[in-house]
């Protein structure tokens, strides 16, 4: 009896170290637009902030990140400064009108393949995301995805600072967050695969054995053929 509850330790624990990491971006890879560039059009398009200042400077800071320039903590200054004046009561029932009118359509079904690729071959599926978590929770959740390392966000009495907590989740910021995520688990980069669309993610894709291009930005494109990475398309 004890050499067969051994056997079966050994397997689990081996199990466990044969897992494979399968790491997501979520904006513009999994999803065929960026949540948080919608969520600043969606407040501006139901009166919650001044519109034309505010498109604007969304739009520039959009701009930014797509040409590998933007300063992260500047545009979450930016960005986070309405969730603090909407109570949190209404700012989850406008979260839920986003998801389905703005998220829903977003949603690839080649992403979900995908995922079921992963999950079929046992993978371990992990999304990684600059985007706050208040924004991405209920996106993961609709494609089913339970481990997520976003952007954390402050609060304080039940609501909204405007302040981000530790560390943005957004170029090395990944990899910091990801090692963080690791440290207690039996995980490690070994077989690990990470797909992204976008060149502010090279520093994760540099640490996985597997890097896949996603729809890639100019930037990353050229970065990818230059390496000999792997390219696809989850966009009909």
């Amino acid at each position: 009896g004890n050499r067969i509850i051994f056997k079966i330790a050994i397997l689990m624990i081996f199990k466990a170290h044969a897992m494979a990491l399968a790491l997501f971006d979520l904006d513009n890879t999994l999803l065929a637009g960026d949540s948080d560039h919608s969520w600043g059009e969606f407040l501006v398009a139901n009166g919650h902030i001044d519109s034309s200042e505010y498109k604007k400077k969304n739009d520039e800071f959009y701009h930014e990140y797509t040409n590998g320039e933007l300063d992260i903590y500047a545009y979450l200054d930016f960005s986070l400064n309405i969730l603090a004046k909407i109570p949190m009561a209404e700012l989850q029932s406008l979260r839920a009108t986003f998801i389905q009118q703005c998220i829903a359509p977003m949603l690839l079904p080649k992403a979900k393949e995908l995922l079921k690729k992963h999950r079929d071959a046992d993978d371990h599926i992990l999304i990684i995301t600059s985007t706050n978590r208040f924004i991405v929770e209920p996106i993961c959740k609709a494609f089913g995805v339970k481990d997520v390392l976003a952007t954390e966000l402050e609060k304080k009495d039940g609501k909204f600072t405007g302040r981000v907590e530790g560390i943005p989740a957004f170029g090395e910021g990944k990899i910091h967050h990801l090692n963080a995520w690791m440290k207690d688990k039996d995980f490690t980069l070994k077989h690990s695969s990470f797909y992204t669309d976008s060149a502010n993610d090279l520093p994760l894709m540099l640490k996985v054995e597997n890097p896949i291009a996603v729809d890639p930005d100019p930037n990353l494109l050229n970065e990818a053929k230059v390496r000999g990475w792997e390219i696809i398309s989850l966009r009909d």
